[in-house]
């Protein structure tokens, strides 16, 4: 009888304690966010993006002209009546202009993805920082990525106010 009355004793405070706990505890405050929206939406990446277009527009155009070469090249192989001298020179030809062609390619795009990286790398740094500012102002304790989000009510998202708070802290110069 003893350990009975000592087991409910136990119980009961046990359970007052975890009532304690529980009406301590706060419910946890959730914003969504689409980081690269947030960070693609931003007046800086617009103008990096079209001043990235526009430094490489040269070397893109050169591009395309020896594209044009080479087509220009395969038109006159599939001619007829071509002397063998001039269609070794055109194959010739039309191997070297491929050559260039495909490390000028690699180039452009090593050189892109690097300046590319190298931005989005310090925007996206910069807007973790305001998304941390902004979740500290409106008291929210998490603030999850829309990529490994199944549901959720579009009032938790706070994607362009991100950007705004982007545009605003690091207005495009």
């Amino acid at each position: 009888m003893t350990w009975k009355i000592g087991g409910t004793l136990l119980l009961t405070v046990f359970v007052a304690t975890s009532l304690a706990q529980a009406q301590a505890v706060q419910p946890v405050r959730v914003a969504i966010i689409n980081a690269q929206k947030a960070v693609a939406d931003t007046q800086e990446i617009k103008k990096a993006q079209a001043t990235l277009e526009a430094k490489y527009r040269p070397r893109q155009e050169a591009i395309q002209s020896l594209q044009q070469q080479l087509q220009s090249i395969q038109q006159q192989l599939s001619a007829p009546n071509q002397t063998p001298e001039k269609e070794a020179q055109l194959r010739a030809d039309g191997t070297l202009k491929q050559k260039q062609l495909q490390r000028l390619g690699e180039d452009l795009q090593s050189d892109v993805n690097a300046e590319r990286q190298d931005i989005l790398g310090r925007a996206g740094r910069q807007m973790a920082e305001i998304v941390k500012q902004l979740a500290e102002a409106r008291g929210i304790d998490v603030v999850i990525d829309i990529t490994n989000t199944i549901y959720y009510k579009p009032a938790l998202e706070i994607t362009p106010e991100a950007t705004a708070a982007y545009d605003k802290a690091y207005p495009a110069k």
